[in-house]
């Protein structure tokens, strides 16, 4: 007989696997500076981590919203991609422009013409 688990795989993944130790709550900040910033710390200063700071905090920002998925609100998903955004800006990653000129790789917004390589989502 199998017998119902209340513990979900991802919180034993967090638990136990080489990720990173994150700020408590930072995810519901609301601040896409804010968790920006607190992923690229805990990405430089963690010994667990296997890949670049980058790819572990882009890792990190991108397992949680996948997690939460369906029960983020619209607001707490915008959050999340500005602070993609943020954290693109403050290891110096460019944001990739696709052929058309018209949408950024990984937005969803339109590409604002009057604003130097930038959407009016990404600002």
């Amino acid at each position: 007989m199998v017998t119902k688990t209340t513990k979900k795989w991802s919180a034993d993944v967090t638990e136990h696997s080489d990720a990173m130790d994150l700020e408590k709550d930072i995810f519901k900040s609301g601040d896409p500076e804010k968790i920006a910033a607190s992923l690229k710390h805990s990405a430089e200063t963690s010994s667990r981590r296997k890949s670049s700071p980058y790819q572990s905090a882009m890792s990190m920002l991108t397992f949680y919203e996948n997690r939460a998925g369906k029960n983020l609100s619209a607001d707490e998903k915008d959050t999340l991609e500005k602070a993609k955004g943020k954290l693109r800006e403050l290891f110096g990653k460019e944001t990739k422009m696709i052929s058309n000129q018209n949408t950024r790789v990984g937005c969803k917004y339109d590409f604002e013409p009057n604003l130097l390589n930038s959407c009016k989502h990404c600002l």
